[in-house]
């Protein structure tokens, strides 16, 4: 049997703690204008889950791709890097 490959990992700045065991984290990326060649700077939501209710609004976290857990969570948080 082959080794399972790692799980995807992000960091980015939790931006609501308002549900139950659930944050909101934007992901920030820079990426080149196809045409202009100018530096954009684009972000993305992503729903993931907090066991322990560890993470407050504003921390810097990293999550961890993990199996369907709800209809909009695929997250998982892993740690608060920076309270």
């Amino acid at each position: 049997m082959e080794p399972r490959a790692r799980r995807k990992e992000k960091v980015g700045i939790v931006v609501s703690d308002a549900m139950e065991k659930t944050i909101v984290v934007r992901i920030d990326r820079t990426t080149k204008h196809p045409v202009y060649n100018r530096v954009m700077s684009k972000s993305t939501k992503l729903m993931a889950h907090d066991e322990k209710k560890e993470a407050k609004l504003g921390d810097r976290v990293r999550l961890e791709e993990t199996r369907p857990l709800s209809k909009n969570k695929r997250w998982r948080l892993v740690e608060v890097i920076k309270k």
